[in-house]
């Protein structure tokens, strides 16, 4: 393993790095960080993230396997001593848990699978008997105290959310058997012959339904000093990625300046602390560099049926999500018997923090980046709108008739997406139904919109911008066109926007409940120029 040559020289934590001929980002100094000061830790993270690269790693590093790490910031800074640990690998990405009854199988499993590679032979029946027998016997034959290492924790909580009644009591009766089975480390004898604990998954459950007997685990999702362990900032993409940026500008024919705005559009945003320090999503931005192609790879790895399933079960206001302003207790309160959506939505990485006001304790939300949001409701809206190819591609022509003002065929196409919803689908015919699926169309077209925008008056329905003009829209039901035209000069609406030398077209949509469609609109087009 050996670093790039030629480099310049940047944030001492971050070098990159080829072996066999792939890229590699070493941030081993947040790993010697974490073993050096503490024992017991927790993170969570969104998936794809980086979270079981961090635990291989950790398993590589307590192993003693230095020929590993050659070159890397933790060799060549530090004296980490590089002795062998016994190391117990546990990853419920590889453990049954479609029921309990296989949970506490494959938990048995694991742990014989975990006895054997170190040749130890376990007599105990009950699954926290043996793992404590396994840790004490591993500690006893080694004389080496034992490192836990334990990735995707929640899977057999979260892999059943959004599915029904039965589901979550799965759900309900896994999360027993994993307090009661995690609850073996923190024990006096277990807790006097352990080295390191790390534990890891997308949701972090509250401390009394799964952690009350482990207490003193030290959770980092949120801290400052590992803001930026898993992911990229931009500095580190301008300073170690410039070469493959060059590379991606070349074949797509994109100003290497104009491709890095495109990258932070589409990748950047994640903030995982109060710490201003924002980090992309590393699975799609080292995909979107590999095939020189800026794609929704992330979302394409997994759907979240569940978090959708969720949404819609709980009648959640989706535009809403562009301006969330909540406490601090968003990130701790998550419970199988108490499920919030915002939480799910930030733990899972649809929605990140962009403000906080630290005087009042208030944290802002919003999606992170265009993958996000664009994928997000597209899915969210063909889950609404189950129609044929035909019909989502209609959905795709939107952003090109806004960018032509070409508002016949706007109307036109979404006037047919509406009729193509049936019936049996729609709880609510108001016209809070219309704005939410009207927005959902919108920006699963890809257009860059932005829902009940705060005005000094008011709320702006929706706001969509392109680079040369601005949509204001407002929407009503059963009172003409002309009433939403009529409030949008009333608050003043455009007044903002009258500088920035755009042309505003103001539209107001009025929506027939009984005809379940558009019944009218008008629409307005100024010009303005900038000072």
């Amino acid at each position: 393993m050996k670093k790039l040559q030629n480099l310049p020289i940047g944030n001492p934590s971050f070098e990159i790095i080829r072996r066999d001929n792939q890229l590699y980002v070493d941030k081993t100094r947040y790993v010697f960080k974490m073993a050096d000061e503490g024992m017991y830790y927790f993170m969570s993270r969104p998936r794809r993230f980086g979270k079981s690269l961090t635990v291989s790693t950790l398993r590589c590093l307590f192993q003693g396997k230095k020929e590993l790490f050659e070159g890397l910031w933790i060799a060549e800074n530090t004296d980490w001593e590089w002795k062998a640990h016994p190391v117990i690998m546990i990853d419920f990405n590889e453990i049954s848990n479609d029921t309990s009854e296989n949970l506490r199988k494959g938990l048995e499993y694991n742990l014989n699978d975990n006895a054997e590679a170190h040749h130890v032979i376990l007599k105990k029946s009950l699954i926290k008997e043996r793992f404590k027998e396994l840790i004490m016997s591993l500690h006893q034959k080694t004389g080496m105290p034992v490192v836990i290492l334990i990735d995707e924790y929640d899977k057999p909580l979260i892999n059943h959310l959004g599915k029904g009644a039965k589901s979550l009591e799965i759900a309900k009766s896994n999360r027993d058997i994993l307090k009661y089975f995690l609850g073996v480390i923190k024990g006096g004898d277990v807790a006097s012959v352990l080295r390191f604990v790390f534990i890891t998954g997308v949701s972090k459950f509250s401390r009394v339904s799964i952690f009350s007997e482990l207490n003193n685990l030290e959770d980092i999702t949120m801290a400052d000093a590992y803001a930026d362990m898993l992911g990229y900032t931009r500095e580190e993409l301008d300073i170690y990625f410039s070469p493959y940026i060059q590379a991606m500008s070349a074949k797509s024919g994109i100003s290497e300046t104009d491709l890095a705005k495109k990258l932070a559009l589409y990748y950047d945003g994640y903030r995982f602390s109060e710490k201003n320090i924002r980090v992309y999503n590393p699975f799609s931005l080292m995909s979107a560099l590999k095939q020189k192609k800026l794609k929704n790879y992330w979302f394409e790895t997994g759907t979240p049926t569940f978090l959708v399933n969720l949404m819609q079960e709980s009648d959640y206001s989706l535009p809403k999500i562009e301006n969330l302003q909540l406490d601090e207790q968003i990130f701790s309160v998550y419970d199988l018997d108490n499920l919030q959506p915002e939480a799910l939505l930030f733990q899972t990485g649809y929605i990140t923090i962009t403000d906080v006001d630290m005087e009042n304790s208030l944290y802002s939300f919003d999606y992170p980046n265009q993958e996000v949001k664009i994928s997000f409701l597209k899915h969210l809206l063909f889950s609404l709108v189950p129609g044929d190819g035909s019909d989502r591609s209609l959905v795709m022509k939107l952003n090109g008739y806004l960018r032509q003002e070409n508002s016949d065929a706007f109307i036109n196409t979404m006037s047919a997406i509406f009729a193509s919803i049936p019936y049996t689908l729609e709880s609510k015919r108001d016209e809070a139904y219309f704005h939410t699926v009207f927005y959902l169309m919108v920006c699963a077209s890809g257009v860059n919109a932005r829902s009940e925008v705060m005005h000094c008056k008011g709320r702006i329905d929706l706001l969509i911008e392109f680079s040369n003009k601005i949509y204001i829209i407002e929407f009503k039901c059963d009172q003409g066109a002309q009433a939403g035209i009529k409030q949008i000069h009333a608050k003043n609406y455009a007044a903002p926007y009258k500088q920035s030398g755009k042309r505003l077209i103001l539209m107001g949509i009025d929506f027939d409940t009984e005809k379940r469609n558009i019944a009218e609109w008008k629409i307005e087009k100024l010009i303005c120029r900038k000072n």
